[in-house]
C-alpha cells in the first residue's frame, strides 16, 4: 500500500514538473515572440525620421496673385553652402528676369497706362504701374534658403493719382500749348500723326504719374492703321511703318517742357527733323526708344491733341484750383 502511494506521488510530481516546465516553455516562447516585435519598432521610426532629415530643402517662388508656384529652387544644388557669392548672383539674375522678362516670358514689371477722359466725360481706365522689388525678392530667397520655405514675389502697384471729382474741370484752364506743322500732301505720314495724336488726346496725368508715349499709343503697325512713311534711322531717311509719329512725341515734349516735370526717358534723332528747333525733338520707336516724363508738379492735368489741316497742336489744361501749382516756377 505504501509503495502504491509513493508511486502515485512520484507520478504526480513528475507530471507537475512537466506542467511547470511546459508553463516556463510557454512563457519563454511568449517572450521570444514579443521581443522581436519590440525590436522592429525602432528601425521603422528611425527610417522615417532619417528620411525627413535627409530630404533636400527647396524654396518655392509663389505668384502673389494666383498663389501658384512658378519656380522651385534647390539651394543645395545651386551651391548655397559651397559657393554663396555665386549662388547670390544666380538669385539676383533670376529676380531680374522675373521683373523685366526674357525673350520667352513676359516680366512682372508693367509701365502705367494712364486713364483717359471719354467724349462723354466718363473715365476710360488704363492700367496701374507694377514693379517687382528685385532686392526684396533676393533677400527673401536667401533667408528661405536656410531652412526652405515659400516666397511670395513682392509686387508694388501704383494707381494714377487724381481725384475723380476733378475730371469735369480739367479742361477749364489752358496752361501750355505748342504747335508744329506738316505738309498736307504727305497723306500716309499725316495719317500716322493723326493716329498717334488721337492716342494721347484726353489723357489724364495725375500727380506723380509717369506718362509713357509708347504705352499710350501702343504698337505702331499696320494692324493699328499705321502707314509706311519716311523715318530717320542711323542718320538715314528710310521707309518704315509709322513714320511721322515722332512729330507727335516731339510736339508733346515742347508742351510739357513748360511744366514742372521730370524726364524719365528722352532721345534725340540722329538728324535734324525740321518741324521743331534743333535739340528740341523726342524720337520714339515702339519696343525700344520711348519718351517718358513724370508729373512732379503736385497737380493733375489733361493732355489735349488737336490734329488739323497741316498742323498739330498739343495743349495742357487743368482746373482753376491747380492753375497756380502748374505755373509756379
Amino acid at each position: 500500500m505504501k509503495r502504491w502511494i509513493v508511486a502515485v506521488f512520484v507520478l504526480c510530481s513528475i507530471g507537475l514538473s512537466g506542467c511547470l516546465e511546459k508553463s516556463k516553455e510557454l512563457e519563454t516562447n511568449e517572450d521570444e515572440q514579443i521581443q522581436p516585435l519590440e525590436e522592429l519598432k525602432t528601425p521603422v521610426t528611425y527610417n522615417e525620421e532619417t528620411e525627413k532629415e535627409t530630404k533636400p530643402l527647396v524654396v518655392n517662388i509663389v505668384d502673389p496673385n494666383t498663389l501658384d508656384i512658378i519656380k522651385t529652387l534647390s539651394p543645395q544644388d545651386l551651391g548655397y553652402e559651397t559657393d554663396f557669392e555665386t549662388y547670390k548672383k544666380e538669385i539676383e539674375q533670376l529676380a531680374n528676369e522675373l521683373a523685366r522678362g526674357t525673350e520667352a516670358e513676359v516680366g512682372y514689371d508693367k509701365r502705367m497706362v494712364l486713364d483717359k477722359m471719354g467724349e462723354d466725360g466718363q473715365i476710360i481706365k488704363g492700367s496701374p504701374r507694377i514693379i517687382l522689388k528685385e532686392s526684396e525678392l533676393v533677400d527673401s530667397i536667401l533667408e528661405a534658403s536656410i531652412n526652405g520655405n515659400n516666397v511670395k514675389i513682392p509686387l508694388y502697384v501704383t494707381e494714377s493719382n487724381y481725384y475723380v471729382e476733378d475730371i469735369p474741370h480739367l479742361e477749364n484752364v489752358l496752361i501750355a500749348s505748342y504747335t508744329t506743322h506738316f505738309n498736307t500732301t504727305d497723306v500716309d505720314r499725316n495719317k500716322n500723326i493723326e493716329l498717334s495724336a488721337k492716342a494721347i488726346d484726353n489723357v489724364v496725368v495725375g500727380s506723380g504719374d509717369i506718362f509713357s508715349f509708347n504705352m499710350m499709343t501702343g504698337p505702331r503697325d499696320a494692324e493699328n492703321g499705321y502707314q509706311p512713311a519716311p523715318e530717320i534711322i542711323n542718320k538715314k531717311l528710310v521707309m518704315g511703318i509709322g513714320g511721322g509719329v515722332c512729330q507727335t512725341s516731339s510736339t508733346l515734349f515742347n508742351v510739357v517742357d513748360q511744366l514742372p516735370v521730370k524726364y524719365v526717358e528722352r532721345h534725340h534723332h540722329s538728324l535734324d527733323v525740321g518741324y521743331v528747333p534743333k535739340g528740341r525733338d523726342a524720337t520714339v520707336s515702339y519696343g525700344s526708344l520711348d519718351f517718358r516724363f513724370q508729373n512732379t508738379s503736385g497737380a493733375p492735368f489733361l493732355v489735349k491733341a488737336i490734329y488739323g489741316n497741316g498742323f498739330l497742336t498739343i495743349e495742357v489744361r487743368t482746373s482753376e484750383k491747380y492753375e497756380d501749382t502748374l505755373t509756379a516756377e
